[in-house]
């Protein structure tokens, strides 16, 4: 019996010993009640530039459109397949909205142009892209995007390795990590509930007029801030984990704990990316679209029997991928960038 006893505190005491060791080597900042001062906290990260990184992302999409091409091309006809384009009677009533709202809109190029754009405006603002979808809808857009996201990730990892690899290999191989991602996710929706709690108490403070004193909507401003920031704080170092559990090998927590350890002290930098990213990807979408959208209207307008036709919708669903994969890539080679500086 005392053996047995020893055993059990040797083998406890070394158990103990292997995670302090664990969780000694990684950076933990802010861990008590004690003031944190700037230096304490400050973690040097020397990254290209906005512009530099965006420009890179698109040199490497462009250099490797061989490959990425066929991936939009196969999801595209994936979500048509399995979700469906946006109704072309949504599009066609928002038009029409449009028109009767305001008859200056008819007059002149200037005109079309400020109709193509509120018609951009409205199609993605109105989500017009997943209006009117099913349950089942839903699940299979939410799969193709993380098979786009996998994919891509998988891609340019192996092509800033030097491998040469096609298409096929990123659907044969990249989804290994799917089972895990989704176990990230799920992180993730734990992580928004401090939105959702936003979202509810807003919705009964507007039907129970709550809002409309002054100090109770101070209060409630107060309040839904602080849950926004405690979300957007826990989500930051979980968007790094879904990048980090894509390498092979890498379980959910041991992604959000390098993720964790990544992105302590820098999180006004990733913010500033992302938003940077948002913005960038705005502006693309204008250039890209509104022409389009004009095209649209000029065709349609000349032969009626285009009127049926979803050009619009395929646009937009052909923008969506590649704002996907463009965003896949813009992350993963910030997150690269982490990891290379810190090594």
């Amino acid at each position: 019996m005392p053996n047995t006893r020893s055993n059990f505190k040797e083998s406890f005491k070394n158990k103990r010993d292997k995670i302090w060791a664990k969780r000694s080597k990684r950076v933990r900042l802010h861990r008590s009640f004690k003031r944190s001062y700037r230096e304490d906290y400050e973690r040097p990260l020397e990254v290209p530039g906005l512009l530099h990184h965006a420009m890179t992302t698109f040199r490497i999409i462009f250099k490797n459109w061989k490959i990425f091409l066929p991936l939009i091309l196969s999801i595209v006809g994936a979500n048509i397949l399995l979700v469906g384009l946006m109704n072309e009677d949504a599009y066609v009533q928002l038009q029409d909205t449009i028109e009767e709202s305001s008859e200056d809109l008819q007059t002149g190029n200037v005109g079309n142009v400020a109709k193509a754009g509120l018609l951009l405006v409205s199609t993605v603002t109105t989500g017009g892209l997943t209006q009117g979808m099913t349950e089942v809808q839903q699940v299979f857009a939410i799969i193709l995007f993380l098979v786009t996201w996998l994919v891509t990730i998988y891609i340019v990892r192996h092509r800033l390795a030097g491998h040469k690899i096609k298409m096929r290999d990123g659907l044969y191989n990249a989804l290994t990590p799917l089972v895990s991602t989704l176990a990230v996710l799920f992180i993730v929706l734990v992580q928004l509930i401090p939105i959702f709690i936003v979202i509810i108490t807003y919705s009964v403070a507007v039907a129970t007029e709550f809002l409309n004193t002054p100090f109770y909507a101070f209060l409630f401003f107060i309040f839904a801030a602080l849950l926004v920031l405690l979300s957007a704080y826990l989500l930051s170092n979980t968007f790094l984990a879904l990048v980090a559990v894509t390498a092979p090998g890498l379980y959910p927590m041991a992604a959000v704990h390098t993720a964790s350890d990544l992105i302590a002290g820098r999180r006004i930098k990733l913010i500033i990316r992302m938003v940077y990213l948002l913005l960038l990807l705005a502006v693309v979408w204008v250039i890209v679209m509104l022409p389009l959208i004009l095209l649209d209207l000029w065709l349609k307008s000349m032969w009626d029997w285009l009127e049926g036709i979803p050009f619009v919708s395929l646009e937009l669903l052909i923008m969506t991928v590649f704002s996907t994969v463009y965003f896949a890539t813009y992350s993963y080679l910030f997150y690269r960038r982490m990891l290379d500086y810190d090594d």
